[in-house]
């Protein structure tokens, strides 16, 4: 997400170097610059224009000009205007202290079905909630079907009542069904339209005066762009939602919608979605999201995803075995699965600060491990637990046996003996510059 604005920031940037004295004309320029990568990147020209504004009375007032490092100075001031552009700070979902009932809106197509999902799994991963899905989608055909297989990739239950065409209805059923079942969270997927109209406006403002939800989210996908904040607009005027939802972010080069929608609605986003899989959401971080854009990375949200899948006692373990050369390639597919549930590798190392820019133009497949872990089962257990058994016709037979050459066999049992320098990096928070430091065993690239 953000390439392209990423690239052209950065060459606007670069009209503040090499210049033996920085100017109010060499600021201007690279100003200019800027506001013309906000605006190719479908930012609003207003939002552009106070932007770069903003940014040059507090160039000026930071002396810029006479700064010792004015380039740097100048990313420093851009990165805090765009964290404040986006919102400043995450905004958390309002959860109330008995039912929490949220309202799901937004166009057809935009992702709500898929993203109330989503929401329904983070809050019983992250919150230990139990949420009830209401299918109030009476008009698109199998949208009902939709959330019952999304519902049941995450072994959350739905409502519905096949009775009854009356959104209301079913949305007030719902709430009752949830209280009889000890739930404490209902989330209501509405019906969407493929543009707004009075009809829909005025069915899902009845849904919210008979239920007085504790949270709505407008959801919207991103790569519409301004069209993505016309429709924010109208829908705010009608629900006064209390958070917006960007999906389909990871799929977007230009990213104008959020960098837009925070100061012409004056409403937070709240999450972005970041793939299809169900736990592929994160919570929006402007200041986060302001680093990645200037090629900063993201290390605190990679630090996160990391905690999240590696103990404290697992880490502990793994430095015991290092230190004992009693690491196994039963241990290394341990650690593949682990770092596969983090996320999308892409956009993990995309995190990583400067690796973002070196592997933007390659095709990295999620399934990229695939591969290391097909030789690995095909060795016996004998040779996971010590590889130096494994001669030339051991070799061999595990090429043949997972589909590979026997290069690659002989590549990853090489690489392998680095691992203990990598793993030993894990210790004590050192996951930064474990990343920083990877000499592992290479995914594929297309």
């Amino acid at each position: 997400m953000f390439e392209n604005l990423s690239d052209k920031l950065e060459r606007a940037f670069s009209l503040l170097k090499g210049h033996g004295r920085i100017t109010e004309i060499n600021v201007a320029q690279t100003l200019k610059e800027v506001r013309r990568a906000l605006i190719d990147a479908d930012v609003s020209y207003r939002t552009a224009k106070k932007f770069v504004s903003d940014v040059k009375e507090k160039a000026l007032g930071q002396q810029v000009l006479t700064s010792i490092n004015p380039g740097q100075l100048m990313v420093k001031i851009v990165q805090d205007e765009l964290t404040k552009l986006m919102g400043s700070s995450a905004q958390e979902i309002n959860i109330s202290s008995s039912l929490t009932i949220i309202l799901i809106s937004g166009l057809q197509g935009s992702g709500k079905t898929t993203f109330s999902g989503k929401l329904a799994n983070y809050l019983v991963q992250k919150k230990q909630l139990k949420p009830l899905l209401v299918a109030c989608d009476v008009y698109r055909p199998a949208a009902i079907d939709q959330l019952e297989v999304v519902a049941s990739q995450i072994s959350v239950p739905v409502f519905k009542d096949l009775d009854t065409k009356n959104p209301v209805e079913i949305a007030k059923k719902g709430i009752e069904i949830a209280k009889s079942q000890g739930k404490n969270v209902v989330i209501i997927d509405t019906a969407g339209r493929l543009a707004v109209d009075n009809e829909m406006m005025a069915e899902i403002r009845s849904i919210k005066d008979a239920v007085t939800p504790s949270e709505i989210l407008f959801v919207v996908d991103a790569m519409t762009g301004q069209d993505a904040v016309n429709t924010a607009k109208t829908f705010n005027e009608v629900l006064d939602f209390d958070g917006v939802v960007l999906t389909k972010l990871d799929g977007d080069t230009r990213g104008g919608a959020a960098l837009t929608i925070k100061n012409e609605v004056n409403k937070p986003i709240k999450f972005i979605g970041t793939g299809e899989k169900m736990d592929a959401i994160d919570i929006f971080y402007p200041n986060r999201m302001a680093d990645r854009i200037l090629g900063m990375g993201d290390v605190v949200s990679l630090v996160e995803k990391a905690q999240e899948q590696f103990s404290e006692k697992e880490a502990r373990d793994m430095e015991r075995k290092l230190l004992k050369n009693q690491f196994t390639f039963n241990d290394f597919l341990k650690q593949i699965k682990q770092i596969k549930k983090m996320g999308n590798i892409k956009d993990l190392l995309g995190m990583v600060p400067g690796v973002g820019k070196a592997i933007r133009n390659l095709d990295i497949d999620d399934d990229a491990f695939n591969s290391i872990e097909n030789i690995i089962f095909s060795m016996t257990e004998q040779e996971r637990n010590n590889p130096k058994i494994i001669n030339h016709s051991r070799r061999q037979r595990i090429a043949n046996g997972s589909g590979s050459k026997i290069e690659d066999v002989n590549k990853l049992i090489k690489q392998f003996s680095q691992m203990g320098k990598m793993m030993k990096m894990m210790k004590s928070g050192g996951f930064e510059n474990m990343m920083k430091n990877f000499n592992g065993p290479n995914p594929n690239f297309k």
